[in-house]
């Protein structure tokens, strides 16, 4: 079986084509198929002690930096809690 092909981060949501490094790193160099290069490198995430409130919290404000407006991005951050980084804290 092949790897599992993600269309979105799976810490923060961000997609594919939106990350300007390709994606983040493992700790041997190679890239991550699951996560983008704002949340993980060499194989550790960049916040290890953000819970996925934390990340609704920085992606709602990081979207009304775009210029889109709070409430689109609160509805667009509401899924973050479902990614695989996240799946733990819904025990």
């Amino acid at each position: 079986m092949g790897t599992k092909k993600y269309s979105c981060c799976q810490s923060c949501g961000l997609p594919p084509d939106k990350d300007p490094e390709g994606g983040g790193t493992e700790a041997d160099g190679s890239r991550s198929d699951k996560y983008c290069s704002y949340c993980y490198r060499e194989g550790r995430f960049v916040r290890p002690e953000w819970t996925a409130a934390d990340m609704q919290a920085y992606v709602t404000g990081k979207l009304q930096e775009y210029g889109i407006p709070k409430a689109i991005a609160g509805m667009l951050a509401k899924g973050i809690p479902k990614l695989e980084r996240w799946k733990s804290e819904l025990k």
